[in-house]
């Protein structure tokens, strides 16, 4: 039995490859060195819908069709934003996300793009007692994002959000995919589909650990030794946040995409001094890694860069996995209509291995 369904293929896909040995992303044929700050998220949508759905615009049409739909989801959600705003940011996105149409077209997909880029700015306002920003349709995606943020969007931060939703836009099957795809195979609407990827995020052993990198870098920055404070962790049998993945055995490829784009941020605020602590935290929990765990190759991840980019860009904690969403839910929708195309349900078998009943004769 494969314990987690470690090594059983259960899907075909065109989307995305994830070379764990050799630490390459594949997306649609196209590295994904190739992809990040070269091509612009909606440039990376269209990739990842063409075929999936009928009429796809090019690539500026569908720049402005998103455009579009965010200020259509702020219209539509708008009396409901006070009534989400109690609720965690991540749940309130959720709740907000669940109130649009279960439909599968072209429409309920760009509206589903739109939602996290518009419902977390809005709710974080509406945290912090200010009102939320109205979208900017002849906007690109991730400025106005930051614009419905705090208002003013320079070109550098929105450039690096934009680079970061394509690096993590899609990656193979990992949970909040195959929920997706499972759920997609009932021929559930598109709202359903991601809905069930968004609560496979919400786990921390999944899309919540960006956030914990924050907290461990802040520890160690307070503690003054970062070999001491990471041996100390791991002597108390607690993970090492941002090192380590389930299917990489190399360094994580996404990690060095996002490494570059922070590094480019240097001049902006306190992202340089901040990078530099970074990277000698970096070192230091390889080594102590490498010696505590000889027999695992813990690399660095995706989560450890992360999170240096969305504080960068103007982002708490709290809402890394909304932003993380925001990104990952192109990859969902192309999934969802791959899985529909199929007309296939998804339903594994499970062995039973509780008490047997007396069988009488």
């Amino acid at each position: 039995m494969a314990n987690g369904l470690d090594d059983v293929v259960a899907a075909d896909t065109v989307l995305s490859d994830v070379d764990g040995a050799g630490g390459h992303l594949t997306i649609r044929g196209h590295s994904l060195m190739e992809l990040a700050g070269r091509w612009r998220f909606a440039q990376v949508v269209r990739l990842l819908f063409d075929g999936f759905f009928d009429e796809l615009p090019g690539d500026s049409e569908l720049e402005k069709a998103i455009g579009e739909a965010r200020v259509e989801v702020f219209e539509r959600l708008r009396p409901m934003l006070a009534e989400l705003a109690p609720l965690d940011i991540y749940s309130g996105m959720r709740a907000g996300m669940a109130m649009l149409h279960d439909g599968d077209g072209l429409g309920d997909a760009l509206r589903l793009i739109a939602a996290p880029a518009v419902l977390t700015p809005a709710l974080l306002r509406l945290g912090r007692g200010e009102a939320p920003i109205a979208p900017d349709a002849n906007s690109d995606h991730a400025a106005d994002m930051l614009r419905m943020l705090s208002g003013i969007a320079s070109p550098a931060l929105a450039k690096a959000l934009d680079s970061y939703l394509v690096t993590v836009c899609d990656h193979g099957l990992n949970a909040s995919t195959f929920a997706t795809r499972v759920v997609a195979s009932t021929q559930a609407g598109l709202t359903s589909a991601i809905l069930a990827g968004l609560g496979a995020l919400k786990g921390p052993l999944h899309g919540g650990a960006p956030g914990p990198v924050i907290e461990m870098l802040d520890a160690i920055e307070g503690s003054g030794d970062a070999k001491a404070w990471l041996q100390n962790e791991i002597a108390h049998g607690r993970r090492i946040m941002g090192f380590g993945h389930r299917i990489y055995r190399v360094r994580d490829p996404r990690a060095d995409v996002l490494k570059a784009v922070v590094r480019r941020l240097g001049s902006h605020g306190e992202a340089g001094s901040r990078l530099a602590f970074a990277e000698t935290v970096e070192q230091a929990a390889l080594e102590v890694l490498r010696i505590a765990k000889p027999q695992r190759s813990l690399q660095t991840n995706v989560e450890f860069y992360t999170a240096m980019l969305l504080e960068a860009v103007g982002f708490p904690k709290e809402a890394f996995s909304n932003v993380f969403a925001a990104g990952r839910v192109a990859g969902w929708l192309a999934h969802a209509r791959e899985q529909q195309a199929t007309g296939r349900l998804i339903r594994p078998q499970s062995r039973y291995v509780g008490p047997v009943p007396d069988l009488v004769a």
